[in-house]
C-alpha cells in the first residue's frame, strides 16, 4: 500500500467522525462559528478528499448570531443505519466558566449531499454526542458527555448512554453515566462500536492541547460496566513532544471493505519555539490492528507522520494556486461567520463579490467577513477593492483572521475630512480587552477613486502587507506597515484560557460600517497561493 502523509485534511479540521457507505468515506468535522455548519469531505480511498457538503445551510437548522468565538458547532457526529444518513451535533451557546449552554440535535438525510432535515432537539446535558445504531436490536443509544457546574476543578461528569427513538425523535428510558474516564480526565467525545460481541467506548481525554488522548474501553453490556484498555491511551502525543503530530486525540474508527482498521483524529502542528498551532487542529488517520479483541495503533500510541492507505495522494493539489473569481457565484472552499442570512452581509453579482459593511470586524453578531481557511504555513494572498468610504467608521480590505482577538487587517477607510487613506488594524494578543494594538501603523493617504490592489504574504511566522493603487502608473506593490508575528493567528493566542480556542486561521475579504449605513465593498477576486518555504521547517519531517 502506498505511504500518504499526515494530515489528510489540512487546516482547520477538527473532530473527525468518520463513516463507510460502500465504496464511499466520509469524514465530518467542527466548524464552530463558522458558517455554514460542518464540514463532509468524501474519498474513495482515504488518501484524496474533497469537500462534498456542508449540511447545516439554512436558518431552521442553525441560526449562531451572538454565539462566541470558539463556540457554534461541535463535534459532529456522522452515522449510518442502512437506510438514512445521521448526523449528531452541538450548538454551544456558552463555554467560559462553570456553564456550559450547549444545545443538541439530530438531523438525517436520504443522501450524503441532499438536503438535510430541521433539527430535532436532544437535550442540552452536555456536549460531543453520537449516536449508536446496534446492528443487532436496532436499537438507537444517544451517547454524551456529563457536565456538572458544581464539580472542582473538573467540571467533566462522565459518560452517559440513554436509549434514543426514532419514531418519537425523543429519548426514553433511563439515562446511565457507564464510564469515568482514567486519570488523565476530561472524558468527552464519546463513540461506540460492537465487535465480536463486545460494545467498544472511545473517547477523548485531557483537553484538546498537549496532553489530548484517545481512550479505549469495552464491555459486553452496553449499559456497563467498561473495562479500561490495557495500555489506556491507544493515541496520544502527551508523552513524545518533539513527535511531529501532537495534541492527537478526539478520534473515530472505520474499517475497510478488505478488513482493515483506521483511526482517524485530530491532530496540531506546532512551530516556533512558542508550540503555535497557525493551521488549528486538523484530521490525520493511522493504522491499526486488533489483539485479543482490543485495538492497537500500528507503531502507536504515537501517531505516525507516513501511514500506509488505499491510494496515493495526489499532492499537486495541495500545492495548487488558487484564483478565486465570481462569475459562478461564491466558492464552496468560502465561509463567513454565524449568520443565515447572508444577503445582509454579501451577495455576488456582475462578477464581484460585494461584502456589505455591517458591524466591526469581530463582532459576535453581523460580521460582513468572506473567508477560506489557511492550510499552509506559508503563502501569499491578494485582492482588488473598489471602495469609497467617506470617514474613519467606513472600512474594508484583506484580513489574516483567526477571531476577535487576533487578526491582521489591511483596509481601505478614510479620515474624518473624507480622504481615503490606508491603515492596518491589528488586534493580536489583546485579550481579554479586544482593543486595536496601538499606537497604530502610519496611515498611508491614497486617490478618493479608483481601484487598491491589497495583498498579503506568510512566510512561517512572519506577515508582511502590501498594496499598489490601480491606474495610478505605479502600480509596483508596496510594503505597507512592519513585519507583523503571523504565529499569533492560531489557537494557542486565541483570547481563551487553556483549551479554549478551537478553530483556525483564514484570510479573506471584509467590510464594516460603523456608521449604519451599508457601504458596499467590491472585490474582483481572491488570489490564495501556497508557497513552499524555508520556514515550513518549523515543522520537522523527521519520521
Amino acid at each position: 500500500m502506498p505511504l500518504v502523509k499526515n494530515p489528510i485534511l489540512p487546516g482547520f479540521n477538527p473532530d473527525p467522525s468518520v463513516l463507510r457507505v460502500g465504496q464511499d468515506y466520509y469524514i465530518a468535522t467542527s466548524t464552530f462559528e463558522w458558517y455554514p455548519g460542518v464540514q463532509i469531505h468524501h474519498s474513495t480511498d482515504l488518501a484524496n478528499w474533497t469537500l462534498l457538503t456542508r449540511p447545516l445551510n439554512r436558518k431552521s437548522q442553525l441560526d449562531m448570531r451572538g454565539d462566541p468565538d470558539s463556540c457554534g458547532v461541535w463535534a459532529p457526529c456522522l452515522s449510518h443505519d442502512g437506510d438514512k444518513f445521521w448526523l449528531v451535533y452541538t450548538d454551544v451557546k456558552r463555554k467560559d466558566g462553570s456553564f456550559k449552554d450547549a444545545h443538541n440535535y439530530i438531523v438525517w438525510a436520504d443522501k450524503i449531499d441532499g438536503e438535510w432535515s430541521d433539527p430535532v432537539y436532544v437535550n442540552s446535558s452536555g456536549f460531543d454526542p453520537s449516536l449508536f445504531h446496534d446492528p443487532d436490536s436496532g436499537k438507537k443509544y444517544f451517547v454524551n458527555m456529563l457536565w456538572d457546574h458544581r464539580r472542582r476543578p473538573l467540571l467533566f461528569a462522565g459518560i452517559a448512554v440513554q436509549e434514543w427513538d426514532a419514531k418519537t425523535k425523543k429519548l426514553v428510558g433511563e439515562r446511565k453515566n457507564v464510564y469515568q474516564g482514567t486519570e488523565l480526565a476530561l472524558a468527552e467525545a464519546p463513540h461506540v462500536y460492537k465487535r465480536n460481541g463486545w460494545y467498544y467506548l472511545l473517547i477523548a481525554e485531557g483537553g484538546t492541547g498537549y496532553e489530548h488522548a484517545c481512550t479505549l474501553a469495552r464491555s459486553k453490556n452496553i449499559w456497563g460496566p467498561y473495562e479500561t484498555h490495557p495500555e489506556k491511551h491507544v493515541l496520544t502525543s502527551k508523552d513524545h513532544p518533539r513527535a511531529v503530530l501532537q495534541r492527537a486525540g478526539h478520534g473515530d474508527i472505520v474499517e475497510t471493505e478488505d478488513g482493515r482498521t483506521y483511526l482517524v483524529h485530530l491532530t496540531g502542528r506546532p512551530t516556533t519555539q512558542l508550540r503555535r498551532c497557525v493551521l488549528g487542529r486538523e484530521t490525520a488517520i493511522q493504522e491499526c490492528y486488533w489483539k485479543d479483541d482490543w485495538l492497537y495503533v500500528k507503531n502507536g500510541p504515537v501517531p505516525s507522520l507516513w501511514v500506509d492507505l488505499l491510494g496515493e495522494r495526489d499532492e499537486s493539489k495541495y500545492w495548487e494556486e488558487k484564483r478565486y473569481t465570481f462569475k459562478d457565484g461564491l466558492h464552496k472552499d468560502f465561509q463567513w461567520l454565524r449568520t443565515p442570512e447572508t444577503e445582509r452581509i454579501f451577495n455576488v453579482k456582475d462578477d464581484k463579490l460585494t461584502v456589505i459593511g455591517r458591524e466591526a470586524i469581530g463582532s459576535w453578531f453581523e460580521q460582513a467577513l468572506v473567508a477560506r481557511r489557511q492550510e499552509h504555513f506559508s503563502y501569499d494572498a491578494e485582492t482588488v477593492i473598489d471602495f469609497s468610504p467617506t470617514d474613519e467608521r467606513q472600512f474594508a480590505g484583506l484580513t489574516a483572521y483567526y477571531c476577535r482577538y487576533n487578526f491582521f487587517y489591511l483596509t481601505v477607510t478614510a479620515h474624518s475630512d473624507g480622504q481615503r487613506e490606508l491603515l492596518i488594524m491589528s488586534s493580536e494578543a489583546s485579550w481579554p480587552i479586544g482593543n486595536l494594538n496601538t499606537p497604530y501603523v502610519p496611515y498611508v493617504q491614497i486617490p478618493n477613486e479608483g481601484k487598491v490592489k491589497l495583498a498579503l504574504t506568510i512566510r512561517g511566522n512572519q506577515l508582511q502587507f502590501y498594496y499598489a493603487v490601480l491606474g495610478s502608473g505605479d502600480e509596483e506593490p508596496k510594503k505597507i506597515g512592519p513585519v507583523f508575528d503571523a504565529s499569533i493567528v492560531s489557537d494557542e493566542c486565541g483570547g481563551h484560557q487553556q483549551h479554549g480556542s478551537f478553530t483556525g486561521a483564514f484570510v479573506g475579504v471584509a467590510a464594516s460600517d460603523l456608521n449604519g449605513l451599508a457601504a458596499e465593498a467590491k472585490f474582483d477576486y481572491l488570489l490564495y497561493k501556497p508557497v513552499k518555504n524555508q520556514q515550513d521547517a518549523y515543522v520537522r519531517d523527521n519520521e
